[in-house]
């Protein structure tokens, strides 16, 4: 008898034992719980702002969490602890694409403005985000075009330049200021040969106000110095209407 009644008091004290085992995570799930908020840079660096009550789970500036290998992220925030309750929203650099994602709890994944949002809760369980992300790489496709487009930028600011040289290069040339046959330009100071030099080589007829725009010099200018050509006898005036006609004397 004696031996039955130890052997009921060890098997009650391994019921006893057995059920603190099982509640134990219980009780301490509800120590833990988290509403938090994740952002990850582009430069691997991971913040964990919000409320909780786990002591090392809020953190700023980390790269505790990231690891490249390439062009690889791996990003792995695992805490064994078991949390009655937790919410994230977890922000991924702008243009990152996800290959892999496992999480505790349930998850979900939105686009908010080219960043990658997960979202996830869970209920009594521990807390875990383990996600292998890519941040956009200018693809060798899109090196080549960017290199096509810059070269044809190049090219067309090439073709541009050689177009206004050659434009100012068929300029018309200015009147040449060389004694023509036949004249003597001697006496002549220099708005004289310049007026006398644009009369010939225009062979018609003009008004003064052609020849002051032709050689944009100012009105009495040209004024005082066709009185001159005249007098000395090397042009003459034709009235034709409100205005006098300059053509060159024949000599």
């Amino acid at each position: 008898m004696g031996a039955i009644n130890i052997s009921k008091k060890i098997f009650y004290i391994l019921m006893l034992l057995e059920c603190i085992i099982i509640y134990i995570p219980s009780i301490s799930a509800e120590n833990y719980y988290a509403d938090i908020t994740i952002d990850v840079d582009s430069s691997g660096f991971v913040t964990i702002d919000g409320i909780t009550d786990h002591p090392d789970l809020l953190i700023k500036n980390t790269e505790l969490y990231t690891l490249k290998k390439q062009s690889y992220w791996l990003l792995n925030i695992t805490k064994e602890d078991i949390f009655s309750d937790f919410l994230y929203v977890l922000t991924l650099p702008k243009e990152s694409s996800i290959n892999y994602i496992k999480s505790s709890g349930f998850i979900s994944i939105e686009n908010n403005n080219g960043n990658l949002l997960v979202k996830g809760f869970g209920e009594n369980e521990s807390f875990s985000i383990l996600i292998q992300y890519q941040t956009e790489k200018l693809s060798e496709e899109k090196i080549i075009k960017n290199d096509i487009i810059l070269f044809a930028l190049i090219i067309g600011i090439i073709i541009i330049i050689l177009i206004l040289i050659i434009f100012i290069l068929k300029e018309k040339p200015k009147v040449d200021q060389s004694k023509p046959k036949d004249y003597n330009f001697k006496g002549l100071n220099h708005r004289q040969k310049e007026i006398m030099n644009l009369l010939i080589d225009k062979n018609i007829p003009m008004t003064q106000t052609e020849i002051q725009k032709e050689l944009k010099i100012p009105k009495a200018a040209v004024s005082r110095n066709i009185r001159g050509l005249e007098i000395k006898g090397l042009i003459e005036k034709e009235q034709m209407g409100m205005s006098n006609l300059i053509r060159i004397k024949k000599p």
